[in-house]
């Protein structure tokens, strides 16, 4: 019965709204009360969602296998977080979680968005309402996740294995809160340009929406990186996989966004742009559900293989942003230009900021639709892999990294670009003397890698020379600066944590390149083999029986440099019900850096063993969280919820016909 409860609920949100479409386009003119009524539909189209999602989960909670969806990914056997997670680890299911997020920031815009005008908060609901009927739409008629199946089988299929571990019950729904939160600027960028209230107010309410996605998206992407590193057992963090592309794509685009909206929302300036890449951004989220779900692509990460979803989503995604590029291209010429500001200003240093940025994204997008087009239109194949993104986007980023610090020393309007020089001379002499060090130390193989390694240093100790220049330490009482410096605003904190956060994992990212090493080698119990002075033993081995798998499990113990000693247990795992293997490597941390074991298959009496040592890997994903913290450290800026700016009330002039 609550399968079918579910199915209605979903099928009246629909309904919901397709009506708060047609109702908030039709009388979304000022003046007009459709604002308050929106506001309901959105809330009502959140519940009815949840109690949608609610009756899914229940029914896989429970191993009801009269449902279809659960026959084909459950498994009475399978331990409770993973039948919950099991939910969105198939098409039907995460179309249903993307539904549910997309109505939640819906409801979250009705409910914290009454200070907005009652005309922009109509059109902004207007908006999520028609993307909620266009997918629910597809969910229902092409996707329906509530089939049943009669007669019932006495069990399931289960779930892919390699989808059964804690890192795939957690990435999906952070890396879709971010997705699919960035429809909320798209929904702005669309109601502004309808209505023409396009100004600093617009901004300010835009930037706390992009921050929030761009901090689930960072999340979502972080946890994606570690989940493959460790479950799939293949020794990487990064692949450039057209799937992992796909979400790095929107976070460079949310990136610029973030920046180019505190341009508006300062100097009023940057309209067109920050319309268009609010516009951008969604349009680049779509495009990673249509990869994800089209069938053009084999990988771990999709969750569909049938053309015709992917044909209905592709329209889908023509027929939304083309017509919003369609109003844009009607409206641009009729934006005004902003403020004016000189080459040399912290305006300056953003626009640059957002041309780097717009840049990579551009390598990224043709190199991962490059192959895929040309295979469909002349089934040439050809692969792109990660030495072209090293190279392009390396080559991209360094010069970035390079004006970073550059860019929070800078006034407004018109800056002193050889002041903010003079005062970076300390970090970039303490970033020049930690290269050296363990350059010297470490030993380098890669010829780039103390660039890297200058690179790193550069941004994180110019994040903390901005919070020293602003405490003016060294320069007035220590009591004094430290009141300064606690006294900083939120935003001032973030954007220098974040900034740290990215010199962290650059460093990450190059202490791994230039000095992992990998031993493959074969052991027998009682044997041992060495790697950058850690010594392993294998000492035994045995089959253990886990809830819904038989595993192999390899025990290790492992001898640090320092004399240190610890246990490790790597396993094979084949699952009961289908019969697939997966790997679970062993992991263990030593300070920054991190020994990596995997366990392979036996040959007669012996078993191939490799082991990685990955020196500073943790930075990688320590700086992706300094930056997620800077994000929520950004939201909690009182500045955020009030101070909003008066609301112009210029409206765009028709173009001429």
């Amino acid at each position: 019965m609550s399968i079918e409860l579910g199915h209605f609920a979903l099928v009246l949100a629909f309904a919901i709204a397709a009506v708060s479409t047609i109702g908030g386009y039709a009388f979304w003119r000022p003046g007009q009360r459709i604002a308050m009524v929106l506001c309901q539909g959105a809330v009502l189209q959140f519940v009815l969602v949840t109690v949608a999602f609610l009756a899914l989960i229940q029914a896989f909670v429970t191993s009801d296998f009269s449902l279809a969806l659960a026959v084909n990914n459950s498994h009475s056997l399978k331990p409770l977080l993973f039948k919950i997670s099991g939910v969105w680890g198939n098409h039907e299911g995460s179309m249903l979680l993307w539904i549910l997020i997309l109505v939640a920031f819906g409801a979250m815009v009705a409910a914290f968005g009454r200070r907005l005008p009652n005309d922009l908060l109509a059109l902004v609901l207007a908006t999520q309402s028609l993307l909620t009927a266009a997918f629910a739409g597809f969910t229902l008629f092409t996707s329906n996740p509530f089939e049943r199946v009669f007669p019932p089988p006495f069990e399931g299929n289960d779930l892919n294995p390699v989808l059964q571990d804690i890192g795939l019950a957690i990435h999906p729904p952070l890396l879709y809160a971010g997705y699919v939160g960035f429809s909320i600027c798209f929904s702005f960028a669309v109601a502004a340009l309808i209505s023409g209230r396009i100004d600093q107010a617009w901004a300010r309410w835009v930037r706390p929406w992009t921050m929030l996605s761009w901090t689930f998206l960072t999340l979502g992407i972080a946890m994606g990186s570690y989940w493959a590193y460790y479950e799939l057992g293949w020794g990487g963090w990064w692949f450039w996989d057209p799937v992992e592309n796909a979400s790095f794509m929107p976070w460079l685009a949310g990136t610029a966004l973030l920046h180019s909206a505190l341009v508006m929302e300062k100097r009023n300036a940057l309209k067109i742009w920050t319309i268009l890449l609010s516009i951008i951004t969604f349009s680049l989220s779509l495009l990673g559900t249509f990869l994800v779900r089209s069938g053009i692509l084999t990988s771990v990460h999709t969750f569909a293989s049938d053309p015709t979803r992917g044909l209905v989503i592709l329209t889908l995604l023509a027929l939304v942003i083309g017509g919003a590029f369609m109003l844009f291209a009607l409206r641009a010429s009729s934006l005004r230009q902003g403020g004016l500001f000189a080459p040399v200003s912290r305006e300056g240093a953003l626009i640059l900021n957002n041309l780097f940025l717009a840049s990579a994204l551009g390598a990224v997008l043709v190199g991962t639709l490059y192959p895929l087009l040309l295979d469909a239109l002349t089934g040439t194949t050809i692969s792109v892999g990660a030495p072209f993104f090293n190279l392009t986007f390396g080559a991209l980023m360094s010069p970035l990294l390079l004006v970073l610090p550059f860019g929070p020393l800078l006034a407004w309007k018109r800056a002193d670009i050889v002041g903010a020089a003079q005062r970076l001379i300390g970090a970039a002499a303490l970033a020049i003397f930690c290269t050296i060090l363990i350059s010297a130390l470490g030993g380098v193989s890669i010829s780039l890698a103390p660039l890297g390694l200058l690179l790193g240093f550069w941004v994180a100790f110019g994040a903390v020379a901005e919070l020293i220049d602003r405490s003016k330490l060294g320069r007035i009482p220590l009591v004094e600066s430290w009141r300064r410096l606690v006294g900083l605003p939120r935003s001032a904190w973030s954007t220098a944590l974040a900034h740290f956060g990215i010199g962290i994992t650059v460093l990450g990212i190059v202490a791994t390149s230039a000095w992992e090493t990998e031993l493959v080698t074969t052991l027998n119990p009682g044997e041992s083999a060495e790697l950058s002075g850690y010594i392993v033993a294998f000492d035994s081995f045995e089959q253990v029986p886990g809830p819904n798998y038989v595993a192999d499990e390899g025990h290790f113990t492992v001898t640090s440099p320092s004399g240190d000693t610890r246990q490790l247990t790597a396993e094979r795992r084949t699952y009961v019900a289908s019969g697939m293997p997966t790997t679970e490597a062993a992991i263990e941390t030593y300070y920054l850096s991190q020994l990596y074991l995997q366990l392979g298959e036996p040959l007669d009496t012996t078993h191939v063993i490799r082991v990685w040592h990955k020196p500073y890997i943790t930075l990688i994903w320590f700086g992706a969280i300094l930056m997620a913290a800077a994000g929520v450290l950004s939201l909690s800026d009182r500045r955020h919820r009030i101070g909003v700016p008066r609301v112009s009330v210029r409206t765009i002039r028709q173009p001429a016909e």
